[in-house]
């Protein structure tokens, strides 16, 4: 089953627990042992820093400041001072350390995503809202790096003040620190009732976040389209729609994580009323000192901070965790690349094709999209596929340029079957000119050098020469240094088919696909594409989509397609006078055309 299309996009299991997302996640940071143990060490020196502050502090007031020496004092002062200059640096290295390994680890999560982009079957991208996909390379990498930046410094650093804070309370007064404990039941019977209902809260908002960025980029690239058929409010009223599930859910998840301080801040009070009463009653009985009760004052401060920043953290970590978890759905997704393993590059192509009873249908669909299809085209030869919408032409390109590979029946190129040949090797030797030519934003001449990216600049326009699109290219502002918009909307459809062929002409393929892109042009563009198309035939095999089949009559042979068949075969004059489906076609073509 290897290769073949039904199988290609479906999902592995994807990971149900955030556990191993995160475990997936630490695999990129381990990439960068050396820095991150750097950090740890760097965290572990400014942690105990901090510890060490307001234990100095009680130093000074029960040795110094209670019974009145001043001697000595001042050397205590200037030791606080170096501990937390000290303390500072640490934090600015762990930090400066941090983001480097952050921006590394997002960089090649970021560049494998988009790798895998170019690896995912046709058939993945047809399933998909673009911008859905889009939200996952920037969204949801971008939650991802604002996690590692500064989330995961703060969870390692209040894990290690939280352990070293109970160890110093424990040593000074296990008494003072038990009742001091009694807020921490609390705090997790807390964080249990709230994370329970922030976790799928956030992954619904990143869900929706997709979504609403999806809607937003079909609709921007079909602008056109709504303002032609004045569905303006109707459009307005869905985004509305989706726009309001992503409030939802995000006021919802962001409404419970705003619990999380306040649930902090009244536990924190507790605490400091806790130690004020009962060591204030502990030293009057002289159980313990004035000093260690303000170290302890200090330290419950520090106790319940880092349970705060855990708490708030917890909160962003489960957004990274389920953004990393949406990018890590398509790594894991079934790549196109998959070849038969006896699958072998081929230098090149003569150009000779067959199709043996290939039937194929798409995931989904009732029934063969194409059945039992059988032809030859010949070296250099025209082949036409004309037929009704749905008849199967289309699809007939995805098989031969392996977008899809035939469920039975193989296509021959040069006696070889396509899946014994890489899909890349096969695509090297074709070119495609499609009816809605797309180009990228850059110069004319990058775009015509698409095809061929080691083509000279004397090769590429010479391909513009031969494709008609020299001189108006001529007359722009930079002429082919011309800057184009995004997918080439400051040109006309002619011109881009133009470029589209010239394109296709620097490639020199072996063999050429075209979806005839004649229709809605002028007269005198049309006759500039069909010249240009016929020295761009000349000695290829070509295979073209006809809708207008005027423009076939002199392919070498015509296949006539229905319902996935084919009905008839034969050069134009042949199907004329055979007198059917063809003729019938043909004849209401041109009623249509004259009348």
């Amino acid at each position: 089953m290897a290769g073949h299309p039904h199988n290609l996009g479906k999902k592995k299991v994807k990971p149900e627990n955030w556990g191993a997302t995160a475990k997936r996640i630490w695999s990129y940071l381990a990439e960068k042992r050396g820095q991150l143990s750097l950090v740890f060490i760097m965290i572990l020196v400014s942690s105990a820093l901090g510890l060490l502050g307001p234990y100095l502090i009680g130093l000074a007031i029960d040795t110094y400041i209670v019974p009145g020496k001043l001697r000595g004092l001042g050397l205590l002062l200037a030791a606080f001072i170096a501990v937390y200059a000290l303390q500072s640096i640490g934090i600015f290295l762990q930090n400066y350390w941090m983001i480097g390994i952050a921006q590394h680890t997002v960089y090649t999560m970021r560049s494998q995503l988009f790798r895998t982009f170019h690896h995912l079957p046709i058939s993945y991208f047809e399933k998909r809202q673009h911008g859905e996909l889009m939200s996952r390379i920037t969204n949801d990498i971008d939650n991802v790096s604002s996690t590692l930046n500064s989330s995961f410094i703060q969870i390692v650093s209040s894990v290690l003040t939280l352990a070293g804070t109970v160890g110093v309370m424990l040593w000074l007064s296990p008494l003072l620190t038990a009742l001091t404990l009694i807020i921490v039941p609390m705090l997790f019977a807390g964080m249990k009732w709230i994370t329970a209902r922030t976790g799928p809260l956030y992954k619904k908002q990143q869900k929706n976040t997709g979504v609403l960025n999806g809607y937003i980029e079909e609709i921007i690239s079909g602008q056109r389209i709504v303002k032609s058929f004045s569905q303006e409010k109707r459009v307005t009223a869905e985004f509305l729609e989706k726009n309001e599930n992503l409030r939802q859910s995000g006021y919802w998840s962001q409404s419970y994580a705003g619990f999380i301080p306040k649930l902090m801040n009244m536990l924190n009070n507790l605490s400091f009323a806790i130690i004020a009463g009962i060591g204030g009653y502990l030293a009057f009985k002289g159980m313990i000192t004035i000093g260690v009760i303000v170290i302890f004052a200090e330290y419950s401060r520090q106790f319940t901070r880092p349970l705060n920043e855990l708490a708030n953290q917890f909160n962003t970590l489960l957004s990274a965790v389920a953004g990393a978890e949406r990018v890590f759905e398509i790594l894991d997704e079934e790549k196109e690349e998959n070849d038969e393993h006896n699958a072998v590059a081929v230098a090149q192509l003569t150009g000779n094709v067959e199709f043996q009873d290939v039937s194929f249908s798409y995931e989904g669909h009732n029934g063969d999209t194409v059945s039992s299809i059988s032809f030859v085209a010949q070296q250099g030869q025209m082949t036409a596929l004309v037929g009704p919408t749905g008849a199967g032409k289309t699809t007939l390109f995805n098989l031969l340029s392996r977008f899809y590979d035939p469920e039975q029946g193989s296509i021959l190129f040069d006696g070889m079957a396509s899946i014994s040949i890489k899909r890349e090797s096969l695509r090297s030797h074709m070119a495609f000119v499609l009816q809605d030519s797309y180009l990228f934003q850059g110069t004319i001449r990058e775009n015509i050098r698409y095809g061929r990216l080691d083509a000279s600049d004397e090769e590429v326009e010479k391909a513009a020469h031969m494709a008609n699109a020299h001189s108006f290219i001529m007359k722009l502002p930079n002429q082919y240094d011309t800057l184009l918009k995004p997918e080439g909307s400051g040109i006309s459809q002619g011109q881009r088919q133009l470029l589209s062929i010239a394109r296709a002409m620097v490639a020199d393929p072996a063999i050429l696909l075209l979806d005839e892109a004649t229709s809605s042009i002028d007269t005198i563009t049309e006759l500039k594409i069909q010249e240009a198309l016929q020295r761009l035939f000349k000695g290829r095999t070509s295979f073209v989509i006809a809708h207008r089949l005027n423009t076939i009559q002199r392919a070498d042979q015509i296949v006539v397609l229905q319902e996935g068949e084919v009905i008839e075969k034969g050069t134009h004059e042949e199907l004329i006078a055979h007198q059917g489906f063809y003729h019938s076609l043909y004849q209401n073509q041109n009623k249509e055309e004259t009348g």
